[in-house]
């Protein structure tokens, strides 16, 4: 069974960015459109979430301008893999994470 990717990135004021990704392991096999839905009904104007509340890596530049730059970051993707998990936390708390 594909383990699930999760795709982000920070996208700084001077629209610089900044990939990441998280890996979870699939052990329920849940389905990527189901997954999907879930992050979509959770993000901020259909885009947007805070990584220190789905426990994710931060991906914000060194420098930081108060005038211009954010605190969150941008949904881009989820999809299978079959490369190795990267996340700490499991799928299944990761989706109660995105649930609230």
């Amino acid at each position: 069974m594909p383990n699930i990717q999760f795709n982000y990135l920070y996208r700084d004021g001077g629209n610089y960015k900044k990939s990441g990704f998280a890996i979870f392991a699939n052990p329920d096999n849940i389905a990527l459109l189901e997954l999907e839905a879930l992050i979509r009904s959770k993000l901020i104007d259909h885009e947007w979430f805070y990584v220190d509340q789905w426990k994710l890596p931060d991906l914000h530049f060194d420098t930081w301008d108060n005038e211009l730059d954010h605190t969150f970051h941008e949904f881009e993707s989820i999809e299978y893999t079959e490369e190795a998990i990267t996340s700490k936390i499991t799928l299944a708390e990761f989706t109660g994470l995105i649930k609230g």
